[in-house]
């Protein structure tokens, strides 16, 4: 299940972000903008002083000539591109290697249900399946992992259209990928979107599945790990 990172990758020192999608990192000879992968917050991760790694893009067309790929937080390596966990959870179950997704006929990407468009859809002689795949960086000291770290009424959204499919007789799953190994455990993040966190709680009462995985991250290769509680709010 592992995906390698490719392109030429070099350490930097995280300076300050710009906005969502910009951040400035001193990376050899200089301070230069790099794109950021993803759209929380990262407090916790993106401070100043920070050690990470980036990717140079050689694109013209483009305003920026790195990637943001990787922050160092304590003994981790946190891997913060949101578009990954997608990846891996597709290769997974090609591979057959998660517990409990056996083989299936049909394998989408981007499936559109309802008023959402959801990460996976799923086709077999048994089942019909639908999962929504969540990018988690925030593991807070205790060994919590947690989710959103900002409030998401997109993913509130997506938690209730997948309430709707399983009435409608889909099995339904949310995936939590957490991208790195020092999570024990896993909770919706009450405090930082309650209705999000309520959301989770009437989904996981009504049958809709959810799981959370940690993955081991190195600075060539990212692979899902192992699984851990999910414990609902």
């Amino acid at each position: 299940m592992n995906i390698e990172i490719k392109g030429e990758l070099l350490e930097g020192i995280f300076v300050e972000r710009i906005n969502r999608f910009i951040a400035h990192v001193l990376i050899e000879d200089g301070i230069h903008k790099v794109h950021v992968a993803n759209t929380g917050r990262m407090k916790e991760l993106l401070i100043a002083g920070a050690k990470v790694i980036v990717r140079r893009v050689d694109n013209p067309n483009r305003k920026t000539s790195f990637d943001l790929v990787m922050v160092y937080k304590d003994k981790s390596l946190v891997l913060i591109d949101s578009k990954m966990p997608n990846l891996l959870l597709e290769r997974a179950i090609r591979e057959c290697s998660l517990e409990g997704f056996g083989k299936y006929d049909y394998i989408k990407r981007e499936v559109r249900y309802g008023n959402s468009r959801f990460d996976i859809a799923l086709i077999n002689e048994r089942e019909n399946l639908l999962i929504e795949c969540k990018c988690a960086t925030l593991v807070k000291e205790n060994g919590i992992a947690t989710f959103p770290d900002a409030p998401t009424e997109r993913g509130r959204r997506h938690i209730y259209e997948l309430i709707k499919a399983k009435e409608e007789g889909y099995r339904s799953a949310v995936f939590f990928i957490i991208q790195r190994d020092d999570a024990k455990s896993f909770t919706p993040n009450r405090a930082m979107d309650p209705a999000f966190a309520d959301a989770v709680k009437e989904a996981f009462e009504a049958g809709v599945e959810f799981y959370a995985y940690i993955c081991t991250v190195s600075a060539k290769e990212i692979k899902i790990k192992e699984k851990i509680p999910f414990i609902i709010s």
